[in-house]
């Protein structure tokens, strides 16, 4: 006869009760995100510009790129809101930094000029899009306090570039990775290749696993972490693993995982499969 499972104390009942309602604060905060009108969930369209001048449906104007500068041409009875103004005839918009943007108004639409894989794109947001009317949630795993892991970050010597997929074809992605961090699961070891977060000193890892495919996203997932203790310390809290938006729709430029960062366990834990894909 085998062993009874030893007994939960309360204080870990407390723990995981407070584990699980931090989460949901979480999650509930998460989703008011991807139902935001203009949010990824409300892009219509993605146009992809070059050196000709071109007109897109649904967006006024022609548009071009010249010596990494953008440019729209607007007819007499065309206009466009920037930066709260209308303007009109030609405008000499900017230049865009890799992985950096700006928006237009027109009407209800958002127009998003991004520069994504060394080129530039338009992407429309309007907060009436099917895809986002019909935005019903995220399944994911019941939070679970197995999933908060604890890894130590090794920076590197100095930041190495490094060449990732995107989830359209034709384009690639370099991010700067300063450093790795490694951690035990089921008595093994495993390593994440870092890139920089949204927040000075944060990390952000882009990774797929076991689970890839079948109960979560296949072509990627991405967890933020906060910044590592002085002697290092990091913690995975894998139950906060998002979709990135290609997860949603096609008309994102999402990067895919590097190579080291696809694991062979199952991290059974975050966001799995959207209802949308799962229902194609």
């Amino acid at each position: 006869m085998s062993a009874p499972a030893p007994a939960i104390t309360a204080a870990e009942e407390t723990d995981a009760a407070g584990f699980a309602a931090e989460w949901q604060a979480w999650h509930q905060q998460r989703l008011q995100v991807l139902a935001s009108p203009h949010g990824f969930l409300a892009v219509t369209d993605l146009h992809w510009l070059t050196h000709e001048p071109t007109r897109f449906d649904g967006i006024p104007g022609q548009w071009w790129v010249s010596d990494d500068w953008l440019y729209v041409e607007l007819a007499t009875d065309e206009s466009l809101l920037l930066n709260g103004k209308a303007v009109s005839g030609v405008q000499k918009l900017g230049s865009i930094a890799e992985r950096d943007g700006f928006d237009l108004g027109h009407g209800e639409t958002i127009i998003e000029a991004a520069k994504r894989g060394g080129k530039y794109i338009l992407r429309p947001r309007h907060p009436q899009n099917p895809l986002l009317q019909d935005f019903n949630g995220v399944p994911a795993y019941t939070p679970d306090l197995r999933w908060r892991i604890t890894g130590s970050y090794r920076r590197f010597e100095t930041p190495r570039p490094t060449l990732v997929g995107a989830a359209v074809e034709g384009i690639e992605h370099i991010y700067e990775a300063p450093g790795k961090v490694v951690f035990e699961l089921d008595g093994e070891t495993h390593s994440l290749t870092a890139f920089n977060g949204h927040a000075e000193g944060t990390l952000n890892f882009l990774f797929t696993d076991a689970t890839s495919g079948k109960t979560t996203y296949a072509a990627n997932r991405s967890l933020a972490v906060a910044t590592p203790t002085e002697d290092g310390i990091v913690v995975l809290d894998f139950n906060r693993a998002v979709n990135l938006p290609c997860a949603f729709t096609d008309l994102a430029t999402c990067p895919l995982p590097p190579a080291e960062n696809r694991l062979t366990v199952a991290i059974e834990a975050g966001e799995q499969t959207p209802f949308e894909r799962s229902a194609n």
